[in-house]
């Protein structure tokens, strides 16, 4: 790939920020473990503090003047609070390199099968040979994982397959229905906002009083403003000035990155067999990646 303009220098620059906006959000999310917040509150985060961006855009824009009701429930449970705590959960059980893993690495695989099942599509060969050597490195992660020292991290890896199955519905939908940036984040952010932030205070577990300043403010700005804004602004950009296929197989460098963040960061350990397993899901997710980036919310 050759770099032929200021403008592209730049869009490869912001594809290559996501990444590690991705990869530290796993480590912050990790951390947040022993910061004294639940995952009530970072969902809480999530919502509230982006709605406090997003609700000014939204009532410029007016985004839901283009949906239909059922769009706006169907698109906001799946990006709302079942899959957001089944994320920060994971987080509990997992470590971060497991969480890029079975997140971000399963989603091209996950985009298959309900292409194959739901959608009546088949394939191509080139698809199904990526998703093979996918599936194969999750298997052996999965196995090495269960027999390694950390206790119950099958749990969070399943929390975390969960996550991706929610987020792959999001990526089918948004394809289908055409949706827009604004329209996404309406229904993700806004919608979940005004559900879920009564029931956060009037109900759930919450240890935002007791949490010392400094985990607490790391966890607010990056739930709350990092990878929903920051994110967004560079994939919509670099997706328009190098293209989506450049951009989505940066992207797929996020479990990679994530795993080496975990080891430099947090201490974790990954196996030699871990290790190869991870360059083969990064060497699968560079053949069968999907050449449209849909935007987070």
């Amino acid at each position: 790939m050759t770099i032929g303009s200021p403008s592209q220098a730049l869009g490869y620059t912001a594809a290559w920020s996501i990444v590690f906006v991705w990869s530290f959000w796993l480590i912050v999310s990790r951390v947040a473990a022993g910061s004294g917040l639940t995952v009530y509150d970072l969902a809480a985060m999530r919502y509230g503090l982006a709605s406090i961006v997003a609700l000014p855009l939204c009532l410029y824009y007016k985004p839901w003047r283009g949906l239909r009701l059922g769009q706006i429930a169907v698109l906001s449970f799946i990006l709302g609070p079942v899959y957001i705590l089944c994320v920060f959960s994971g987080f509990l059980f997992a470590p971060a390199a497991h969480g890029g893993i079975f997140m971000n690495g399963m989603l091209p695989l996950i985009s298959i099968l309900f292409a194959v099942f739901l959608l009546r599509t088949r394939p191509s060969f080139r698809q199904s040979f990526g998703a093979g050597l996918i599936l194969l490195s999750a298997v052996v992660l999965a196995w090495d994982g269960s027999t390694s020292s950390i206790p119950g991290a099958w749990r969070g890896d399943l929390l975390f397959l969960i996550g991706a199955v929610f987020f792959s519905s999001y990526v089918i939908l948004a394809e289908r229905w055409q949706l827009s940036a604004m329209q996404i984040i309406f229904c993700g952010t806004i919608v979940n906002a005004i559900l879920y932030l009564p029931v956060w205070a009037l109900w759930l577990p919450s240890g935002l009083a007791d949490a010392p300043m400094g985990p607490l403010l790391l966890q607010a700005i990056y739930q709350g403003f990092v990878p929903n804004l920051i994110g967004l602004l560079c994939i919509a950009y670099a997706s328009r000035t190098i293209g989506n296929g450049n951009t989505s197989s940066i992207l797929a460098a996020v479990p990679g990155v994530g795993g080496i963040l975990g080891m430099l960061v947090l201490g974790e350990t990954l196996s030699m067999i871990s290790m190869i397993a991870l360059a083969i899901l990064t060497i699968g997710l560079l053949i069968s990646v999907r050449r449209r980036v849909i935007l987070p919310a």
